[in-house]
Order: structure tokens, then C-alpha cells, then sequence
């Protein structure tokens, strides 16, 4: 039927453009005879030339029309063709069903009738009931994850704080390890006899047994507090018995005289010690000086030393 429809669409235009020229020729010939046959040769009557100019404009116009009818029956032919591809597949199915006694439809037929709403209803349930869920899940994730950003972010303040505390106290055990000890020569050094000095004269211990902190300077004999607190230090000065010169040195802070080790007689070695625990701010000094007029002896067994210590920081 289909077919039919197009073939009387693509045929119609054709008819109707033979019959118009048909039409249209016919009165033209016998028009032309009676009149050429009337009129002198060379004067053709004015409505014949006419007709003669206007007959193309007219087929061009039909020629037109068909153009378009032609453009609507291929759209009209893809549409019909995409309907002759489904077609087959009903027409199979009715076929099946029309050979069916009443009320003996397919199983799968009946099936499909009966459970089709049903069974998309039943599966919108579930998926409303698991949306439901998802969204009770995603809200408890939610939740979790805020408390766990906030813990987070409690654990790295901690974190930062027990950095800085170790590193507090990293700094405080290195600045409490300050400790050293020295003697007055050189190691390997032959004995010596220091003095006597018209004036004070700093004594600079030069063979250092420890000097851990590295506050004590060997170059020029000056210990140099590193951190305020409290301090013990001692020193211990050895020298020969003479009548004119006796052995004597002070302990000195910055320029400050804190305690006095002398001895004296005219034989024999003398030996004199003393010590003191200081209050030292950063950057104090603290060193032994040699009395005026005084006389030291050493030997490699280093008699004379200098050491101290920090007890704690304040």
C-alpha cells in the first residue's frame, strides 16, 4: 500500500505536466493554422508570439512544483522505510497471536502484559528504598569525616606542640651539657716556671681535657656562659717554694673578683686551690688571672688546672 502511495506521488506530476503541454499545444497548432492561413507571410498575429514566449515560463513553473513534490515523497519514503523495518516484527507477533486459540495467548505474551507496570514499579521501590539508604550512608560519612578533619587538626596542633616541646628541649639538653677542664701547659710540654709579672696576667690553660658545649676558649683561656644559671668552677695553682715571690691567682668574673688561692714559704713546692659557684647571665666571662709578683711552676704532670660546669639553668 505503501508502495502504491509513492508510486502515484512520483507518477502524478508527470501526468499533470503532459497534459498541461498537451492542452497547451493543441489550441496553439490550430490557432496558428487558421491564422497563418489568414495573414500575409512574415505577420504573425501578436497573441501567437505571445503563447510562444510564455509556454517555457509555465513548464519551468511546473517543473518547480514537482521538484517539491519530489523532496516530500523521499521524506515521505525514509519514513515509511523506518516503518517497513518495524513492521515485520508486529506483524510476526500478531501472526502468532491470531493462530492462538482464544484465550490461549503466548506465555511470554501474558507475561509481558501482566508484570510490565509491576515489575518497573517494584524495581522504582527498591531504587527509592537504596537512594534512601544511600543518603542515610552518605549523611553518617559526612559526620565521620568532620569529626575525623577535627581530629585531625587537634593531632597536628599536638603535633606541632610536642614538636616544639622537643625541640624546646632538645635545645635545653644541649645547652645544659656544659662542662670542661683544662690544664695550664700544653701536653708534652717541659716544666716551666710562669711569673713573676709586674702586673696581673691572665693564665691561659691550653691542654683541655673536656670542653663539652665548647664554652671554654683554649686561644685565650675565657669561659663564656652560653645560657643563664647557676655555675661551679675551681682552680688549682702550684709553684716553688722562694722567700721573694710567693703562688698565687683569683678567680674573675667579667672584671670582678670572686675568690683568692696563695700560698707562700721559702722552701720547697706550695699548692693552693679554691672555687665558686657563680649566678652567670649569657655572655659572662669567667677566668683565672695571676697575682702581681707571683711565681707558677708545671710540669707534664699538670698541677695547675681550671675547670667548671653548669649546674641548671635559671
Amino acid at each position: 500500500m505503501h508502495r502504491q502511495r509513492i508510486e502515484m506521488a512520483l507518477i502524478l506530476p508527470l501526468v499533470l505536466l503532459s497534459i498541461c503541454c498537451v492542452s497547451a499545444a493543441e489550441p496553439q497548432d490550430e490557432a496558428e493554422k487558421v491564422i497563418i492561413s489568414n495573414q500575409p507571410a512574415g505577420n504573425k498575429p501578436q497573441s501567437v508570439l505571445n503563447h510562444q514566449q510564455n509556454c517555457i515560463p509555465d513548464i519551468n513553473s511546473v517543473l518547480r512544483d514537482i521538484s517539491v513534490q519530489l523532496a516530500e515523497v523521499k521524506v515521505e519514503m525514509k519514513h515509511l522505510q523506518r516503518q517497513n523495518e518495524a513492521e515485520p516484527q508486529d506483524e510476526a507477533e500478531n501472526e502468532i497471536i491470531s493462530n492462538q486459540p482464544a484465550g490461549n495467548k503466548p506465555q511470554s505474551v501474558l507475561n509481558q502484559q501482566q508484570h510490565c507496570i509491576p515489575d518497573i514499579n517494584s524495581v522504582l521501590r527498591d531504587i527509592s528504598v537504596q537512594l534512601a539508604e544511600v543518603k542515610v550512608e552518605v549523611k553518617h560519612l559526612q559526620r565521620q569525616n568532620e569529626a575525623q578533619a577535627a581530629e585531625l587538626v587537634t593531632i597536628k596542633t599536638k603535633a606541632n606542640i610536642s614538636e616544639k616541646q622537643v625541640e624546646a628541649l632538645r635545645k635545653d639538653r644541649e645547652v645544659r651539657q656544659v662542662a670542661f677542664s683544662a690544664a695550664l701547659l700544653v701536653s708534652g710540654s717541659e716544666t716551666t716556671t710562669i711569673g713573676p709579672f709586674n702586673t696581673h696576667t691572665n693564665l691561659i690553660f691550653k691542654n683541655v681535657f673536656e670542653n663539652i658545649g665548647n664554652a671554654y676558649n683554649p686561644e685565650t683561656g675565657l669561659f663564656t656562659a652560653p645560657v643563664r644559671g647557676a655555675y661551679h668552677f675551681e682552680f688549682y695553682i702550684f709553684g716553688p717554694g722562694e722567700t721573694s715571690h710567693p703562688s698565687a691567682a683569683i678567680l674573675m668574673k667579667n672584671e670582678q673578683k670572686i675568690c683568692f688561692a696563695y700560698d707562700h714559704q721559702p722552701s720547697y713546692y706550695v699548692k693552693s686551690a679554691n672555687g665558686a659557684t657563680l649566678l652567670l647571665e649569657v655572655g659572662d666571662i669567667v677566668f683565672v688571672r695571676q697575682w702581681e709578683n707571683s711565681k707558677i711552676y708545671d710540669t707534664c704532670n699538670n698541677h695547675n688546672t681550671f675547670s667548671g660546669h653548669l649546674l641548671f639553668t635559671m
